[in-house]
């Protein structure tokens, strides 16, 4: 007669490396969130002329 195989049930924990992965995806998606309010912030500030204008020197200063 053939016996019944039974399964191992696996820990439903979530590794280590995964809760770091999700760490560093969610606090990425942050920074970009900051990093797009900053520039609404500015922008409303400002105004687009200036907002421009700052946004176009800073990127001739890198080149």
């Amino acid at each position: 007669m053939a016996q019944p195989v039974s399964t191992q049930q696996l820990p439903s924990i979530v590794p280590p490396g995964r809760k770091v992965a999700t760490a560093i995806a969610v606090g990425a998606a942050a920074l970009g969130v900051v990093a797009v309010l900053g520039a609404l912030a500015l922008w409303v500030h400002y105004g687009t002329t200036v907002f421009f204008e700052m946004i176009a020197s800073g990127i001739s200063a890198c080149f």
